[in-house]
C-alpha cells in the first residue's frame, strides 16, 4: 500500500465508542486532554511517482527539506511537529495565525528551492489547516475531528496551495496580508457535516469572495466616518451624521443602500474597501471623516468603486454646526451626483459585451448609448437603427423614443441628418412629453429637442425644470438644462447649470458638451476670451462635437484673430464638409435673433461657405 495512503488511514481515521469509523476515541482517550488547536496537515504530491522515478534522490531531498525548511519554519512560528510519515507531517499550533503563516512560508520556500528542478521531478506539498477541538494522548499524538478535517482539506488541496477551514478563516480575517478564495461548503470523507473551506492566496488583492449578488440598481454602503475631533465624546456626532447620510441616500428610489446596522459592523476596523464591497454586495463604498472644533465642523468624504478600487469622487464640506443639516444634504447630493454617471458608464460597458442579436428593447437602448458617445456619423446611424428596433419591440418605450428624438435633433447640428429629421424629432419629443411625465431622462431628451428643433422655449424650460425636479442630482439633466437655457437666451443661468453638471460629474463622456455650452454662453455675453478658453477645452474633450469648433471660430473672429479663425474654420469643414451658413440659418436655435445673426456673420468671416 502507498505510504501516503497508510498515513491517511492513520491520521484521517474516525473513532467511536462502538468501534472504528463512527466517532469513538482510541483506548485510554477518555482520560486524555482535550484542547482547541490549529492543526496543519501536509504531504508530498505524487510521492509514489517520485520515489518510483528516483527513490534515493527523492528521499534525500525530502530529508534535507524537513531539516532545513519544514522543522525551522514550524518551530519558528511556535508550532510542534506531532508526527512525521514517509511523505508528510502533522503539526499543532496554539495560534491559527501562526499555523497559516508557517504553511504559506513552507510553500514559498519549497517553491523557491525547487524552481530549477524539472517539472516532473519537483517536490510539492499540499497543506490543510483547521482550527478545532483535539484530543491529546499521553505520547503527544492527536486525534479527533480537529485533526480529521485538516487531513481531509489537505487531501483536496491543489499542489503548492494551502486550504483552511471556515473556523480557521473566521479567526484570520484582518490579521494577515493573505487573500482567501472561498471554495464553498465541502463534503469531506468521513466528516458528517459540510465544511466551509478557503484557499489561501499570496496576494490579498487576489482574494475572490463569494459576495451577495449586486443589485440591479446602483448600490452603496456608507461606512462610519472617522472622528477627527480628538474628543471621544464626539463619536455620537460622527455616527449620527453618517446615519442621516444613509437615510438621505435611501430616499433615492433608484439606489440600493446598505442599512446602518450592516455598515457599522466595520466601525473601528482597518478595512479594504474592495473587500467591503464584496462582503456587502455593493458597487460603491463611501468613507470619510468629521472634525468638529467649537461651532465649526468639517466633513470630508470619498466615494470608491469597490470593484476596481478607483476613486469616483472626493470632497470636503465646512460650515457652522448650526448648518449641519445643510452639510449633510451636500454630502448626500454630491454622492448621488457622482454615482449616477458612473452607473451610466457601466451600463455602456455591459452593453458592449452583450450579443448583437439580443432582442430586449432595453438592451437595444443600452447598446445605442456607446454609439451616441462616439460622436461619429456611423455611431449616430447605429443609434437611429437601434432605437428604431427597440421601438418596434415596444412602441411605448419612452426612453428609446426620447433618445431617438434627441439623436435626430443633434444629427442636424452635426450635419449627419436625414431630410425629415427635425420634424420627426419634434413629433417624438412631444409624444414623450405626453407619456413620460415621471421619467427624468426621457424628459431631458424631449426638452432639448423642443428648444433646439421646435423653438418652443417655454415648453422646453418647463420640461427641463420637471426633469431636474424628479432627479435634481443628474449631471446629464443639468447639461441639458444648460443648453435649454442657452437657446432660450438665459446664458448666466445656463453657465450655472453647466458648472453644476461638471461639479456632479467631473469625469463624464458628455463633458465636452457642457464645456462648449459654457463657451457658447460666454459668446452670448460678449466675453470672448473666456468663450475661447472654454471652447478650446471642449475641443480637447470631444473633438468630434461640431458646436465646439464653432464656439472657437466665433471667439477668434470677435478677438480679431482672423488667421487663427480661418484655420479653425478649415478644421471645421474637414470634419463636417456639408456644413454651410445656409444650414446654420435654417437651424437657428437661438431665441435671441441678434445673437443668431452675429453668430452666422462670424462664421462667414472665418470662411465657412454659404
Amino acid at each position: 500500500m502507498d505510504t501516503m495512503q497508510v498515513r491517511r488511514l492513520e491520521v484521517g481515521r474516525t473513532w467511536t465508542r462502538g468501534g472504528p469509523g463512527a466517532g469513538a476515541l482510541p483506548s485510554g482517550a477518555m482520560t486524555a486532554q482535550r484542547h482547541l488547536a490549529a492543526i496543519m496537515a501536509c504531504d508530498v504530491v505524487g510521492y509514489s511517482r517520485l520515489t518510483e522515478r528516483d527513490e534515493r534522490g527523492t528521499l534525500e531531498r525530502l530529508k534535507i527539506y524537513r531539516k532545513d525548511l519544514l522543522e525551522p519554519l514550524v518551530s519558528g512560528h511556535h508550532g510542534r511537529i506531532v508526527k512525521l510519515t514517509g511523505d508528510g507531517m502533522l503539526c499543532e499550533f496554539a495560534s491559527v495565525v501562526n499555523a497559516v503563516t508557517s504553511a504559506m512560508a513552507i510553500q514559498q520556500a519549497l517553491a523557491e528551492h525547487e524552481a530549477e528542478t524539472p517539472e516532473e521531478e519537483r517536490i510539492r506539498f499540499r497543506i490543510g489547516v483547521n482550527l478545532g477541538d483535539v484530543v491529546c494522548e499521553e505520547d503527544g499524538d492527536l486525534y479527533g475531528d480537529g485533526v480529521n478535517i485538516a487531513a481531509r482539506l489537505e487531501s483536496i488541496a491543489d499542489p503548492g496551495t494551502v486550504i483552511v477551514s471556515g473556523t480557521a478563516y473566521d479567526h484570520l480575517q484582518g490579521k494577515l496580508d493573505f487573500g482567501f478564495t472561498p471554495l464553498g461548503e465541502l463534503r469531506l470523507k468521513n466528516i458528517e457535516r459540510p465544511v466551509r473551506a478557503y484557499r489561501v492566496e499570496t496576494d490579498a488583492s487576489a482574494s475572490v469572495a463569494v459576495p451577495p449578488p449586486l443589485p440591479e440598481k446602483p448600490s452603496i454602503a456608507v461606512l462610519p466616518f472617522t472622528n477627527m475631533s480628538g474628543d471621544p465624546d464626539q463619536e455620537y456626532f460622527a455616527d449620527g451624521l453618517v446615519e442621516d447620510i444613509i437615510t438621505g441616500l435611501s430616499r433615492v428610489n433608484s439606489f440600493f443602500v446598505i442599512a446602518r446596522n450592516s455598515s457599522f459592523t466595520y466601525k473601528g476596523r482597518a478595512v479594504d474597501l474592495r473587500q467591503v464591497g464584496r462582503e456587502l454586495g455593493v458597487r460603491y463604498v463611501l468613507e470619510g471623516s468629521i472634525r468638529r472644533a467649537g461651532s465649526r465642523v468639517r466633513i470630508s468624504g470619498q466615494l470608491v468603486d469597490a470593484i476596481s478600487g478607483h476613486h469616483v469622487w472626493a470632497d470636503r464640506f465646512e460650515g457652522d454646526v448650526s448648518d449641519i443639516f445643510d452639510l449633510q444634504d451636500k454630502v448626500t447630493e454630491s454622492v448621488v451626483g457622482a454615482v449616477e454617471p458612473s452607473i451610466r458608464l457601466e451600463q455602456i460597458k455591459q452593453a458592449r459585451m452583450k450579443p448583437t442579436d439580443y432582442m430586449s428593447a432595453y438592451d437595444l437602448y443600452l447598446r445605442a448609448l456607446p454609439r451616441f458617445y462616439s460622436m461619429t456619423r456611423e455611431g449616430f446611424a447605429d443609434v437611429r437603427r437601434l432605437t428604431n428596433e427597440a421601438l418596434s419591440i415596444d412602441p411605448g418605450f419612452n426612453l428609446a423614443k426620447g433618445l431617438g428624438a434627441y439623436i435626430r435633433s443633434v444629427s442636424v447640428s452635426q450635419c449627419w441628418h436625414e431630410p425629415d429629421d427635425g420634424r420627426v424629432a419634434v413629433r417624438m419629443a412631444r409624444e414623450v412629453l405626453a407619456e413620460a411625465r415621471d421619467d427624468p431622462t426621457s424628459l431631458r431628451f424631449a426638452a432639448q429637442v423642443l428648444a433646439y428643433s421646435a423653438k418652443d422655449y417655454e415648453m422646453a424650460l418647463g420640461t427641463i425644470e420637471r426633469s431636474l425636479l424628479l432627479n435634481p442630482n443628474s449631471a446629464q439633466g443639468h447639461t441639458s438644462s444648460g443648453w435649454v437655457n442657452a437657446h432660450s437666451s438665459c446664458p448666466l443661468v445656463a453657465i450655472e447649470h453647466f458648472h453644476r453638471a461638471m461639479r456632479l460629474s467631473p469625469v463624464d463622456p458628455e463633458k465636452g458638451i457642457a464645456l462648449s455650452g459654457i463657451g457658447m454662453s460666454y459668446l452670448m455675453l460678449e466675453r470672448y476670451e473666456e468663450a475661447l478658453a472654454w471652447g478650446a477645452r471642449a475641443l480637447q474633450e470631444m473633438p468630434n462635437y461640431g458646436t465646439s469648433h464653432r464656439v472657437v471660430i466665433m471667439a477668434l473672429v470677435k478677438l480679431n484673430r482672423l488667421d487663427e479663425a480661418q484655420a479653425a474654420a478649415r478644421r471645421l469643414m474637414e470634419a463636417f464638409p456639408t456644413y454651410t451658413l445656409a444650414l446654420q440659418r435654417q437651424i437657428n436655435p437661438w431665441r435671441d435673433k441678434v445673437f443668431a445673426e452675429r453668430y452666422v456673420e462670424a462664421l462667414g468671416i472665418s470662411g465657412v461657405p454659404e
